[in-house]
């Protein structure tokens, strides 16, 4: 008597795999971005975590040539994007306050910002008992403001300097 052990094979469902795999990496992708200052970050990291999921599933399905296609395109489009966006902030304009204690003339603070290509829309002087506090309100580029701290950062009558 011969006895025939059957086991049963179990045939999972790729569509079912595929969306508990989206349903995941979306909950990773969320906590990878963040809302802080009226500003959110993150953003392309988690479309990036998204992307490298389903480059994983294209491999698992064995679709290899497609997985290589894929993943040229996303760095291509990643590197181009990245330039373009530190292109885009560099020219992006804002306004700030500067104040610094120091013993600089204002005539060459104000020198100094207007040659940076920065405009001055307040500039108030207010004397202590140990320095003098300027604090003067700009708006122009980043990269202009960015370099006109710097340049005053640089100087020797300049005792502190904050940027807000």
């Amino acid at each position: 008597m011969r006895i025939a052990l059957t086991v049963p094979s179990y045939q999972g469902d790729p569509g079912r795999i595929a969306a508990q795999i989206v349903t995941g990496i979306g909950f990773l992708g969320a906590g990878t971005i963040l809302h802080a200052r009226g500003a959110i970050h993150g953003l392309t990291s988690a479309a990036t975590i998204w992307v490298v999921a389903a480059v994983g599933m294209l491999l698992g399905a064995g679709a290899f040539l497609e997985a290589i296609v894929s993943t040229a395109l996303v760095m291509l489009v990643l590197s181009v994007l990245g330039r373009f966006e530190d292109f885009v902030l560099a020219r992006r304009r804002v306004h700030g306050t500067i104040r610094t204690a120091l013993d600089l003339p204002a005539v060459e603070i104000r020198e100094i910002l207007e040659e940076n290509g920065l405009r001055i829309d307040a500039f108030e002087v207010r004397e202590t008992k140990r320095s003098r506090i300027v604090e003067i309100r700009v708006h122009g580029p980043a990269s202009s403001l960015r370099s006109a701290t710097e340049e005053l950062d640089d100087r020797n009558g300049v005792l502190s300097l904050d940027l807000t």
